[in-house]
């Protein structure tokens, strides 16, 4: 694979695929915590990560303030074990907007109270709010946490003490109050997990965003993550949340299945509808780019007789 970089600016019918980042939280962890944001939220929003005012501005049509510390709340399940909680993901829950309408009405006056100011916008799974008091703590986001043990990603204090003890109380309080809903009585009537714990990450302002340049050059954004709606419309971007195979050239593209287009990228290398395929990935929890041309698709052999195979799409991300 092509490995030079200097060509980027210059070669305009480039597509470029991003694949989701994993911890390595074995090198990366700091101290007694690990790492804030998975490889990729760094790379698309800069290492502070404000994930919650770019979910809100892609999700709402509300002004954002670019200068306000933005919260994001969300209401999930704690799966019990023997000896421990783990965070399930959002897509596992099967929450609806009703039932999370009628979660924060429960939990709104515990809410406002604590953060001394009111809900800017919900949906199903998000809810936003300036943080107020609760600015300094580092959190980790459900992307990040899912599927793991609590314990090693709950809240922390950074610069003022006592601040994760506060969101711990007001954590405890509300799941008291939704352990008696109505909303997870019915859940539990049809077998579904309840909704026993709130979750809070992304806190950070607009103004810390980072979009690296590969995207800000971009014409247009791919992708069903909602950040990406809100990076687009940060950075004036059109957005589509599935890919279109005849406008490869010039876009950005995050998907939550990379492999299913992996033929329609090497059809357009092959025939000339773009130039390079730009990949982005992050082995070890680190940035790495490689530029892909056609004349990459087929492994090298030295029976130049035999025909010569195409590189699959396993072959290519492990290489």
């Amino acid at each position: 694979m092509t490995a030079n970089m200097n060509s980027l600016q210059s070669t305009p019918r480039r597509f470029t695929l991003m694949l989701s980042g994993e911890d390595a939280l074995d090198t990366h962890a700091i101290g007694s915590q690990p790492l804030k944001g998975l490889p990729h939220e760094c790379f698309l929003l800069g290492d502070l990560t404000p994930i919650a005012p770019v979910l809100l501005l892609g999700q709402s049509t509300l002004q954002v303030n670019p200068s306000q510390e933005i919260v994001c709340l969300q209401p999930v399940h704690l799966h019990a074990t023997r000896d421990h909680l783990i965070l399930m993901g959002q897509n596992q829950i099967d929450l609806t907007e009703a039932e999370s309408s009628e979660l924060l009405k429960t939990a709104l006056p515990l809410i406002e109270e604590d953060f001394q100011n009111s809900i800017l916008f919900h949906d199903k799974h998000y809810w936003f709010i300036p943080a107020g008091s609760f600015a300094s703590l580092a959190s980790y986001s459900v992307d990040q946490a899912h599927g793991r043990n609590i314990d090693w990603w709950m809240p922390r204090d950074t610069h003022a003490e006592g601040i994760a003890k506060h969101w711990r109380k007001l954590q405890n309080e509300i799941q008291m109050l939704w352990h008696i809903d109505p909303v997870n009585e019915a859940r539990e009537q049809r077998g579904l997990p309840t909704i026993n714990s709130l979750w809070i990450s992304g806190i950070g302002k607009l103004n810390d965003v980072h979009v690296p340049q590969v995207i800000r050059g971009s014409q247009q954004i791919y992708g069903e993550h909602p950040l990406l709606a809100g990076i687009a419309k940060y950075l004036g971007i059109s957005h589509n949340s599935s890919i279109q195979t005849e406008s490869l050239a010039g876009a950005f593209a995050w998907l939550d299945r990379p492999e299913t287009i992996w033929h329609e990228l090497s059809h357009a290398l092959t025939h000339q509808k773009i130039d390079q395929l730009l990949l982005i990935d992050f082995p070890n929890g680190k940035v790495r780019e490689r530029i892909l041309t056609a004349k990459d698709l087929h492994k090298k052999s030295w029976a130049f007789w035999k025909k010569v195979e195409p590189l699959t799409w396993k072959e290519i991300i492990s290489s």
